[in-house]
């Protein structure tokens, strides 16, 4: 029996279908419900209760809480618009909330103007962020309904050359309690922060509890296109002192809402490629929560209570994140971040092969041949283990014709040929297990490469040659994937044929069954393979030659 063939095939077998399963648990489609929304004002949304606001459960900085002159009430319906380098957002007066952002610098769709929207309050789909205060003397928390902000503008937008642009919203309480909410853009930057102060005119102590939170509904991500139901993970992330990173999906969240608190972390709204995040001032005291209500899934984080004596201000801050998974933005926005990036659990293989793949890429300027050339430089690692492997199995070639006249000989008496064939293999001196060792040891190295390829948004939109204008999605003309195929084909052709009829007809199928699954695999990926396979056959074919006249 051609154990050495069982354990190859079964090991690449194995590969493959983890690599499916991790696609399919990753991209597959996810449990999501289409929802039924009604287009809403602006003065309708002013009249909601606090059903969507957590119930109550510090001061860093000041800044001038009076109220400017020149600061009025902006026209019902209307969004105060504020433009960065990076950023396009809106910000509603009612409740001073974020409830549009674009991406500047990445497009929705190759080849056309509009840029992606990420948050977004429309009669088709709900995703924003919603943020105030709350508790005894929370404005937010009134039965009245969000305050209604002022501002001196209508339209802010960060000039070239300025570092930062603060957008001021202003509300005065019925007590005379006046609030400024400032949003802080900084050039370059995905993260905004933002910063509540509290100006207590009155004789009373102030009481109150920040909260931020983001709401979202079910609808699909727009941020990917989708083929056969393929869609990319859709959820919450949370991260605390105990755990890290933390997925919550919106299922999860239905069955069970989460609840916990911590000094450190933060929460946050997962799609392919981008993140939306909230993070409390680490070291204070905040309830990190995640629950559904109705057709929303809402988290955020609820401030430990708040005490401002009378005449005195304080200010509540916090960062909001909104924009692509970019390691060095993400780990400058907050720690533990960046794993929202997720690698899996092959995390410390895949975080050094990304740091290779980018330096590579900022010299070849091209993602496509960054793929080519990682794949090279993996394969000269293994180089040695690898020729290990494809020795093993020349000389398995090499003695086919032995291995035959045994089957002949012993027809379907399986243990006296199993029993002949190792004898075979110990006079021959061959090893019928040396090829899987490498194959085995490779393997994890390869599958981190392909989670990689996955969760880097630097992929998104980025050519490579001709017909292949986006990395991130499946080959057009499927001409990736079949040439996968044929490579598969070609190493099968250099191996020796397999002695058992059913396993050598598997063998032959394989090929097509890989080819049938990266159809719809993102091209880098593919690429990845095609090269990874293009260099086996090469240094299996030197080798096979090399024993077979040495023979």
């Amino acid at each position: 029996m051609d154990f050495r063939r069982y354990f190859l095939w079964g090991a690449l077998f194995i590969s493959g279908y983890l690599l499916f399963l991790q696609w399919s648990q990753d991209y597959g489609p996810q449990s999501t419900q289409s929802v039924a929304q009604s287009t809403q004002s602006q003065s309708e949304t002013n009249t909601q209760t606090s059903d969507d606001l957590p119930l109550a459960i510090q001061s860093t900085t000041e800044a001038n809480a009076e109220i400017p002159q020149n600061a009025t009430q902006i026209a019902p319906g209307k969004l105060i618009e504020v433009t960065t380098d990076t950023l396009r957002v809106a910000i509603n007066p009612v409740g001073g909330d974020l409830v549009e952002a674009a991406l500047l610098q990445y497009k929705k769709e190759l080849g056309k103007p509009d840029p992606l929207v990420i948050l977004e309050d429309g009669t088709e789909r709900t995703y924003v962020t919603q943020s105030g205060l709350v508790g005894q003397n929370g404005p937010d928390a009134s039965t009245e309904g969000r305050p209604v902000y002022q501002s001196e503008k209508t339209s802010y937008t960060l000039a070239k050359g300025e570092d930062s642009l603060d957008v001021n919203l202003y509300y005065t309480d019925a007590k005379g309690v006046k609030y400024t909410k400032t949003f802080r853009f900084t050039q370059g930057k995905y993260r905004i922060r933002q910063l509540i102060t509290v100006d207590n005119t009155t004789s009373s102590i102030w009481r109150g509890n920040l909260f931020a939170q983001i709401k979202r509904d079910n609808t699909p991500d727009p941020s990917q296109a989708t083929s056969m139901g393929l869609q990319p993970y859709l959820g919450g992330a949370i991260s605390d002192e105990q755990t890290k990173y933390s997925k919550v999906s919106f299922s999860d969240m239905a069955e069970e809402p989460v609840k916990t608190t911590t000094t450190k972390g933060w929460v946050a709204v997962l799609q392919h490629y981008f993140v939306s995040a909230w993070v409390p001032e680490q070291g204070q005291k905040v309830t990190l929560q995640a629950r559904t209500n109705g057709d929303y899934n809402i988290i955020g984080f609820t401030g430990s209570p708040v005490e401002i004596a009378p005449g005195k201000q304080g200010t509540l801050s916090s960062t909001f994140y909104v924009g692509p998974k970019l390691q060095d933005h993400l780990e400058d926005t907050a720690e533990n971040l960046a794993l929202t990036v997720d690698y899996g659990w092959l995390w410390f293989l895949a975080k050094p092969l990304f740091w290779l793949l980018t330096l590579i890429q900022s010299f070849v300027i091209n993602w496509g041949i960054s793929i080519i050339l990682i794949v090279v430089c993996v394969k000269a690692i293994f180089f040695k283990l690898s020729a290990t492997s494809y020795r093993s199995m020349a000389k398995m070639r090499k003695f086919g014709p032995e291995i035959a006249k045994l089957k002949e000989q012993y027809g379907d008496d399986r243990q006296k040929m199993s029993q002949a064939m190792m004898a075979l293999y110990k006079k021959e001196k061959i090893n019928p297990l040396g090829g899987c060792l490498p194959i085995m040891v490779q393997m994890p190295v390869f599958l981190s490469l392909y989670w990689v390829l996955m969760e880097s948004v630097e992929l998104r939109h980025a050519p490579f040659f001709l017909w292949i204008n986006d990395l991130a999605v499946m080959d057009p003309y499927f001409i990736l994937p079949i040439l996968m195929g044929l490579s598969m084909m070609g190493q099968q052709m250099l191996n020796p044929t397999p002695p058992d009829p059913m396993q050598a007809r598997i063998m032959k199928i394989m090929p097509i069954a890989f080819t049938f699954f990266f159809l719809w695999f993102p091209a880098g990926l593919v690429l990845y393979w095609v090269t990874n396979n293009s260099l086996s056959i090469i240094q299996q074919y030197i080798i096979t030659k090399r024993i077979e006249r040495e023979a």
